[in-house]
């Protein structure tokens, strides 16, 4: 199977000749083209039946890689659990128009996180109003910077709980249509006063069209569940990479081509770029380090975990699903890991292998 490790260890360290990468970056193509190779060490084990070394190399860990982070994945949500409040939710996308891209890209950092706390401002502001909620939300956002096609496209996935803690604490109050959470239009203008008055105290507000501020921006929502379905939609915008090693299809003559789902059409839609196009694209959505892409506001903040609690008890408890007794069973042990080559005899372990590089600061 074609791997984006693939790709970078061809064209990489052209690429990184010919353009500025920033620290992020250079660690990204580092790490990527080192995952599951002697480079990061791993594990040696020998077949006991025909004598067969194998080698199990560790991975990157790196957040921006396609073949890391499954099993953190299922841990992330294992820990989420808990926190779910038994209601319906929304799913709400938060666009920055065309007109601030390239203002986000030279500055991604600070706009990365205006986008994620005007979202979830505008939002928390306008279900303060009773007409809507009248309370105080469940929020989770997460950033995405990419388009299916791997294009620039900054935008922030909210998941929100369609209700909220009254003011005082001492009642849950559900949202008043059942049609929608909040109105779209209002939210989307309340969201761009707020990304104006966040750019202007960083003093980036002069460098953006005035054009900018005239048009509509887009604002999505969408039922999202209720209960165990929700966990569905934490997962998936949590640690989605921008690409995944199996939409790609080709690569050879220095092109690559990968497919994509069109948003609208669902039509299946395939893109031929050369290799330093892909990879270009590909780095425009790495993140600069220690940038936190997941978040919370209102009852999920960490800071209001009391609230939380409050707006646990005030909610009717979900019905636990019936299920028939089953007698305790002794847990399984591992089973042993068989020969990939002879198919006969099993893998014991010889020995750990050190990496083989020096990891980039």
């Amino acid at each position: 199977m074609i791997e984006v490790a693939d790709i970078l260890r061809a064209h990489g360290p052209a690429y990184a000749q010919t353009h500025a990468l920033l620290p992020s970056q250079q660690r990204v193509l580092a790490d990527v083209v080192a995952c599951r190779t002697a480079a990061c060490g791993g594990q040696l084990f020998e077949c006991d039946h025909c004598g067969y070394t194998h080698y199990a190399y560790h991975s990157c860990k790196n957040r921006h890689c396609p073949k890391c982070h499954g099993q953190q994945t299922e841990r992330w949500l294992e820990r989420q659990h808990p926190r779910l409040l038994p209601c319906p939710y929304y799913l709400l996308t938060f666009t920055l128009p065309q007109g601030l891209r390239a203002l986000a890209w030279a500055h991604h950092q600070a706009v990365y996180g205006l986008l994620l706390s005007c979202a979830a401002a505008a939002l928390q502001k306008l279900a303060w109003d009773p007409k809507y909620v009248g309370g105080q939300l469940a929020v989770l956002a997460v950033l995405h910077t990419w388009t299916r096609a791997l294009l620039y496209h900054p935008h922030a996935h909210l998941l929100v709980s369609a209700g909220g803690l009254s003011a005082d604490g001492q009642h849950w109050v559900p949202a008043k249509n059942p049609a929608f959470l909040l109105p779209c239009f209002a939210l989307s203008k309340i969201f761009r006063g707020k990304c104006r008055a966040g750019l202007k105290r960083l003093g980036l507000v002069d460098q953006v069209d005035p054009k900018v501020w005239q048009q509509k921006w887009v604002v999505h929502c969408q039922h999202a569940g209720r209960g165990e379905k929700v966990l569905d939609y934490l997962g998936r915008y949590v640690f989605r990479v921008a690409i995944s090693n199996s939409r790609l299809e080709a690569f050879d003559q220095g092109q690559v081509t990968f497919r994509y789902r069109d948003n609208r059409t669902q039509e299946l839609k395939h893109v031929r770029v050369s290799a330093e196009e892909f990879i270009r694209r590909f780095f425009q959505h790495v993140l600069p380090k220690g940038f936190v892409k997941v978040r919370t506001y209102g009852l999920w903040h960490a800071h209001a975990r009391h609230k939380l609690e409050q707006a646990r008890t005030r909610l009717p408890a979900p019905q636990a699903t019936p299920t028939c007794p089953v007698a305790p069973q002794a847990a399984p042990l591992p089973l042993p890991q068989r020969c990939p080559r002879c198919h006969a005899g099993e893998l014991r372990w010889l020995a750990c292998l050190l990496p083989q590089r020096t990891r980039a600061p």
